[in-house]
């Protein structure tokens, strides 16, 4: 088995190299890659990413910022592994952390593996991001019959082919709720692992508003509509 850790990255010259350096340091139970897509960033990423030197490390970078699900659609063309997991490049989450997605994978206990945050490691973030979080996630239960607990986690491992053929067509932050209505449509329930998470400020770098919650709220309903999908 080979995973893909796929790094969508727009203006985070800040945590951008400790992230990769963590990423490549993590010991993996299996062959690893990172495919790192620069996102058309105007601050000092692409110079750090013309910088790395390792041959587990494939670097794209994009002529303009077009939004995290381009990029990670972008990484996923680009990726040779067998599963792929997201990892930020902003440490709000921890690279160490994969091989625990891994692990029900390893031991055939599932295909998605969701890694869900508690909201309880720190109190950087804002009462109402958790409140939105929350309220999007209870929308996809109530409209899918599911029971998840984090629908916009970044931490969403699955295998390559089956990311590709979910044809996640939102370019920006509406991908985590097109991939997540996307995979409980299929009937595809992800297994759940707890994570921690260290969330920044707006000052930091937060990019995701209350505008990204609309949406998502908006493309849950419109797949729902759909009813049941299928893939080859």
């Amino acid at each position: 088995m080979k995973l893909s850790v796929l790094m969508p990255v727009f203006n985070e010259q800040a945590t951008l190299a400790s992230a990769v350096k963590r990423v490549l340091d993590v010991t993996y139970p299996c062959e690893v890659e990172l495919v790192v897509v620069n996102d058309g960033s105007t601050d000092g990423t692409r110079g750090i990413l013309d910088a790395v030197d390792d041959p587990r490390v494939v670097v794209a970078h994009q002529p303009v910022n077009r939004g995290k699900g381009a990029a990670v659609r972008a990484a996923s063309h680009l990726a040779t592994g067998d599963y792929l997991v997201i990892c930020d490049a902003d440490l709000e989450y921890a690279p160490e952390e994969i091989p625990t997605l891994l692990e029900p994978v390893l031991t055939d206990q599932a295909r998605v593996v969701y890694g869900s945050r508690t909201f309880s490691s720190n109190t950087a973030y804002s009462f109402w991001y958790v409140m939105g979080n929350k309220a999007v996630t209870l929308a996809a239960n109530v409209l899918f019959d599911s029971y998840i607990s984090d629908l916009e986690t970044c931490f969403k491992l699955m295998p390559a082919s089956l990311y590709r053929e979910l044809d996640v067509a939102r370019v920006g932050f509406g991908m985590e709720a097109e991939v997540t209505a996307k995979l409980l449509a299929l009937g595809i329930r992800p297994f759940e692992v707890p994570i921690s998470y260290q969330a920044r400020s707006r000052a930091e770098g937060k990019k995701l508003t209350w505008k990204d919650g609309v949406e998502a709220l908006w493309i849950l309903g419109s797949i729902r509509a759909r009813g049941r999908l299928r893939v080859r």
